[in-house]
């Protein structure tokens, strides 16, 4: 039987992942871990630990108390808030990855952590940027993801420990909100378009960058960790695509619904770190070892959006309009 922690659980994948698994394999199998964020809502519907990823005592409180043979390690500082404090970045990517690395080769469980494309840089391909290429990042949370790969896979051939991730493109939630990525304006765009609000985007129009919706997130983290080990050449770092966009096309596609949306495009920072990324992946392998599809389109995503934003906000006339 899995008995599962994910630590970081009310972060924006561990909010919608944690009621996933816990459906899967059972309420009282899945902890939610988390650090300063007490959980709310569906999260508090099985047991509650708190984490504090630094801290090799914390995380082994809880791997002994729920005798833990899963963890999904989804704790990280992102790649905006990465840049404004590079030193914390370091230290909850890095410091943390390599606890949670001892732990599982001291009590043998097996892991999910997620690499992003942030990992990449200006020298790689940009468009169908291959599985194996040129990473050059340019940012701390950039920095912090290849060297976890590359330490992920070092503890995987040296002591045989069993960790696995994807390099996760931009995701899209109408759960929780981002937390400090350079993609997060594909989110907060939704929320401005149903509140009648006009959207400054810190992105140029033509930024195009691989995006997720959240649903095939959750669902390309538990279908590698139920994949056959033997098939699997890479382990951790797997190119997982979904579609691509710019921003100008997803407030075209919001329009379609909100046709009197208005949206200003004053890059900042940001725009730097988006123009480093691929505009496209490919995910042939990852496809061909653990059969890896995406069940969202763009289009659906946006719909899908809008209905359940319109739901959570009460924007019965904007519900009315869109279904």
């Amino acid at each position: 039987m899995k008995r599962i922690l994910v630590i970081g659980a009310t972060g924006q994948i561990g909010t919608e992942l944690v009621p996933a698994l816990r459906k899967l394999y059972g309420n009282d199998n899945v902890v939610a871990g988390y650090h300063s964020k007490p959980p709310t809502g569906k999260l508090t519907e099985g047991p509650v630990e708190q984490v504090d990823v630094l801290s090799k005592e914390s995380v082994e409180k809880v791997i002994k108390k729920y005798d833990i043979n899963e963890v999904y390690h989804m704790a990280a500082i992102l790649s905006a808030a990465g840049e404004k404090n590079p030193q914390l970045a370091w230290r909850v990517n890095m410091d943390g990855l390599y606890i949670i690395l001892e732990l599982a080769r001291e009590y043998g469980f097996r892991i999910f952590w997620p690499s992003s494309i942030a990992a990449f840089g200006p020298s790689s391909p940009k468009v169908n940027t291959p599985q194996v290429t040129v990473m050059d990042p340019t940012t701390m949370y950039g920095i912090t993801k290849y060297a976890g790969e590359l330490l992920t896979r070092y503890y995987a051939y040296k002591f045989g420990v069993d960790v696995r991730g994807v390099r996760y493109p931009g995701i899209i939630s109408s759960e929780a909100l981002p937390g400090g990525g350079t993609t997060d304006y594909a989110v907060e765009i939704f929320y401005h378009a149903l509140e009648g609000k006009k959207y400054q985007c810190y992105l140029r129009e033509d930024t195009m960058l691989p995006m997720m919706y959240m649903p095939d997130a959750v669902k390309a983290a538990i279908q590698l960790m139920n994949a056959d080990r033997s098939k699997l050449t890479i382990m951790s770092g797997y190119n997982v695509a979904a579609f691509s966009f710019t921003p100008k096309q997803l407030e075209l596609e919001i329009r379609k619904y909100i046709p009197e949306f208005q949206v200003e495009y004053v890059p900042d920072f940001r725009q730097k770190i988006a123009d480093s990324w691929p505009k496209s992946l490919d995910d042939s392998v990852a496809r061909s070892e653990w059969g890896w599809s995406p069940d969202w389109s763009f289009e659906a995503m946006v719909k899908d959006m809008l209905v359940k934003l319109a739901q959570k906000l009460g924007k019965t006339e904007v519900l009315e309009r869109i279904k």
